[in-house]
């Protein structure tokens, strides 16, 4: 048939770099996508370097129709997401396909095949590769670029997930603070009282991270990130390799100005992460750094005006303290004095009360919704 749909596993690098590069097409004509970097996709496929592939499996798909790729999945079976969450839910992620609900399905329907191989009986995502990565698909928001490290897709792949019979699992929000309200000077000020209460009540000492002992630092950010979210909905703990594997790629990207540890009693019980939205260089590079994407980053990379608040680990002892507030004081003014003009805070679970209500106060925008998916398989 000429209009036939042919769904081919990908078994050899040439046709992995198809995989990586078929967003492209995808996205050819929208002003609003940052290419990802090339080189990081590959690293974060790379089942010999990439140390989640130790204790996990990737199955990657394309789908043609009459030669043609027109779409593209992964499967992913992650064996510490199943071994913590009692679960045999599986995961679909790297989902991009173009407006047709037929190749859609042939996609899903390789994946749930892998799946069900594998024992599964949820298909969950989507997640790149998993809930420490890149997840969700963009429900609503579609008219700003994604911030580093946040996804984005055309707004008809709602309407895929949901024709093939998804249905939400989970909501995640992204909220904005503006340069009116970073520098609101009542908000400022009840922020400023709230976080004095705080520091003193609990005894806190918050410090900057220190790079030049990068091992140390890395120790103490693993080991509070796998306490502070066990109870989070679809949290999987990070493994040290695979912590430091990841803390060694976003080094390059830190700004240790905005990146805060929290001491009571000279123990770490918190930190705060925060990026500069490098997204704002990315999306001039066009996934490549050679031969002039380090020319554009160089230029660039000074020019960034967004910062995004990446995450914030708790322990549990500390936990709905109002530790979040001091962050972002903390966070806002430094941002302020380095010439940051506005704020991503993402993503926050629907059901994380604290942290949304500490948007919520600080009089943010909820302005973009990401949404992960599950079926029974």
């Amino acid at each position: 048939m000429a209009d036939e749909i042919i769904v081919k596993r990908v078994t050899n690098e040439v046709d992995k770099m198809k995989f990586i590069k078929f967003p492209w097409k995808i996205y050819k004509n929208n002003p609003n996508w940052v290419p990802p970097l090339i080189f990081d996709v590959k690293n974060n496929l790379d089942t010999k370097k990439n140390p989640f592939y130790t204790h996990s499996k990737i199955e990657l798909f394309l789908a043609y129709r009459e030669g043609e790729i027109c779409g593209r999945i992964g499967a992913m079976v992650n064996d510490n997401h199943n071994k913590f969450h009692e679960d045999k839910v599986g995961f679909f992620g790297f989902y991009e396909c173009i407006n047709d609900k037929e190749i859609s399905k042939a996609l899903f329907d390789a994946a749930r095949v892998f799946l069900i191989s594998e024992g599964k009986n949820i298909m969950r995502g989507p997640v790149n590769p998993s809930t420490n990565d890149e997840v969700g698909v963009l429900v609503d928001g579609f008219n700003l670029p994604p911030v580093i490290l946040t996804t984005y897709n055309p707004e008809y792949y709602n309407a895929l997930l949901e024709d093939y019979g998804f249905k939400k699992a989970m909501n995640l929000f992204a909220y904005q603070l503006t340069d009116a309200l970073i520098k609101d000077k009542a908000r400022m000020d009840k922020l400023e009282r709230v976080s004095q209460v705080v520091l003193k009540r609990e005894n806190l000492k918050i410090r900057k991270i220190n790079l030049k002992d990068f091992d140390k630092e890395i120790n103490i950010l693993h080991e509070i990130y796998n306490k502070a979210w066990e109870k989070n909905w679809g949290f999987v703990p990070m493994t040290k390799e695979e912590f430091i594997h990841v803390g060694k790629m976003l080094k390059a990207i830190v700004d240790t100005d905005l990146v805060y540890i929290a001491e009571s009693e000279g123990k770490p019980v918190a930190f705060s992460l925060t990026f500069p939205d490098f997204n704002e260089v990315f999306i001039k590079m066009n996934g490549r750094l050679f031969p002039f994407g380090v020319i554009k980053f160089l230029l660039n990379k000074n020019k960034i005006k967004g910062i995004r608040v990446f995450a914030m680990g708790i322990i549990k002892e500390f936990q709905k303290k109002g530790i979040e507030a001091v962050f972002i004081r903390n966070t806002i003014l430094e941002a302020i004095g380095k010439g940051y003009q506005k704020a991503d805070i993402s993503w926050v679970l629907e059901d994380n009360l604290p942290m949304v209500q500490t948007a919520v106060n600080l009089g943010a925008d909820q302005y973009k919704t990401y949404r992960l998916y599950d079926i029974e398989i």
